[in-house]
């Protein structure tokens, strides 16, 4: 099995992977990752994580998708991304970006993990 990264540092606008170049917001997955930039689909904090966000994660195999929701929980998810991931038969979970990483971190070890994680607000 191919493992997702660890994430080795988190703290208020700045994320350190394993593998990658330090950075703010990531998407990570089985074999690697890369920055979150959400220009690329027009992602804001409201409405949130689109189903287009994900797309790249479920592409890379993902079973299991970690979701942060920023440091002070502003980030929200779509209700059609959350629909999308459960008509996939993906595992969800959307937490508080601390919570996030611990938790990515841990299902990293034996699953194939994938997650958005936002290191600010």
């Amino acid at each position: 099995m191919t493992t997702s990264p660890q994430i080795t540092h988190v703290s208020w606008g700045r994320m350190e992977v394993e593998g990658l170049e330090p950075g703010k917001d990531f998407k990570l997955y089985p074999g690697g990752g890369r920055a979150w930039d959400w220009s690329e689909t027009g992602t804001r904090h409201e409405p949130g994580i689109q189903p287009a966000d994900v797309r790249e994660l479920l592409d890379h195999g993902c079973t299991v998708i970690v979701l942060s929701r920023g440091m002070e929980l502003r980030l929200l998810t779509m209700p059609e991304t959350l629909r999308q991931l459960e008509e996939a038969g993906i595992e969800v979970h959307v937490e508080e970006t601390t919570v996030a990483v611990n938790l990515y971190n841990e299902l990293a070890r034996s699953a194939a993990v994938g997650g958005l994680f936002h290191s600010t607000c």
